[in-house]
């Protein structure tokens, strides 16, 4: 009778690591599962933090450019994505040649071209149209580039509302 009880603890003690590691192990992939499936987005180790320089959602935001102010404003508000969306750029200083435009992206990813052509309505405005995609990494950080052709290019970096 006694070692038939050994017998059985010393197969439970080897068996019992096992299932403890078919346990962790799919408790990792149902975790791995969960994230995907819910769009949580985890930050690759080493990634750079995003400096937010635009609060959208509360009005227009100012950048300056080799003697020349641009300020960006973007309505309806809040900003949200997957909406037609009015772009708006006002300079102030010694205007451009030729209109300026805005390509739309993430910072530190590429991405395929979403330029917004934008229109001179008076002598220091210009609009255009522009659609924000939803991203499907769940990230919300945009940044638009305006460029100021034969002056340079400068970045609006300001998070939106899925």
């Amino acid at each position: 009778m006694n070692l038939l009880r050994v017998d059985r603890a010393l197969q439970y003690q080897t068996a019992c690591p096992k299932r403890f590691y078919y346990i962790l192990i799919n408790s990792f992939l149902c975790f791995l599962f969960l994230i995907t499936l819910t769009g949580i987005h985890i930050p690759a180790a080493g990634a750079a933090e995003v400096k937010i320089n635009c609060s959208v959602h509360a009005g227009s935001c100012t950048r300056k450019l080799e003697g020349l102010e641009i300020t960006l404003d973007i309505s309806p508000k809040p900003v949200t994505a997957m909406q037609d969306l009015a772009f708006k750029i006002s300079l102030v200083g010694e205007g451009p040649d030729r209109a300026p435009y805005i390509d739309l992206g993430m910072p530190g990813m590429k991405m395929g071209p979403n330029r917004v052509i934008l229109e001179k309505i008076s002598r220091t405005d210009y609009v255009g149209k522009g659609v924000i995609v939803r991203c499907p990494s769940g990230r919300r950080t945009w940044q638009a580039t305006v460029t100021v052709p034969g002056r340079g290019k400068v970045d609006f970096i300001f998070d939106v509302i899925y």
